[in-house]
């Protein structure tokens, strides 16, 4: 009986010495570029859909630029349309989708830009050129003309479509 409890023992240290080999840890797999595209195409597609159902909803008339700005110009200004370098007081209003309000001019005050030179959303960068002195419009900007993939840190959360309301004139 002894021989039998001792054997047990010797042949359960044997086993569980011989079973605790390292399990070998899986890396995750890093997606290739063509994996990486297809994602991006997909986003961009989805984000379109959002963009044109809340276009729908809303009743609204826009145009999609090549770049995939959505824009409805209400009123173009006077004048000569906005360019590199043209000093633009903009007064906005910049809300999420669901109509929360991000950041408005009532309440930080006009912003003053100068295209292609004042960091601003690619978008909104792109909008305003459409736009002369006194023009007025609407924007809805998909996350890769807005704040990508990080959001601003602040009020506007990662991968989000943003919508302006501006009103511009020249400085």
């Amino acid at each position: 009986m002894k021989t039998g409890i001792t054997a047990s023992v010797i042949l359960f240290f044997l086993f569980v010495s011989c079973h605790n080999e390292k399990v070998p840890v899986r890396m995750p797999v890093k997606p290739g570029k063509q994996e990486m595209a297809d994602l991006n195409r997909y986003l961009v597609q989805k984000d379109r859909e959002i963009i044109e159902n809340y276009i729908e909803r809303k009743n609204l008339t826009m145009t999609e630029s090549k770049t995939g700005l959505w824009y409805s110009v209400i009123n173009e200004g006077k004048g000569e349309y906005f360019k590199d370098f043209s000093r633009v007081l903009m007064m906005y209003e910049c809300t999420l989708l669901d109509g929360t309000i991000c950041y408005t001019s009532s309440d930080l005050g006009p912003k003053e830009i100068i295209l292609g030179k004042t960091d601003i959303e690619p978008g909104l960068n792109e909008g305003l050129r459409l736009l002369k002195p006194g023009g007025e419009a609407l924007f809805i900007l998909p996350p890769f003309l807005a704040y990508g993939l990080v959001g601003d840190g602040k009020k506007i959360p990662p991968r989000t479509i943003i919508v302006y309301k501006v009103s511009t004139e020249e400085k």
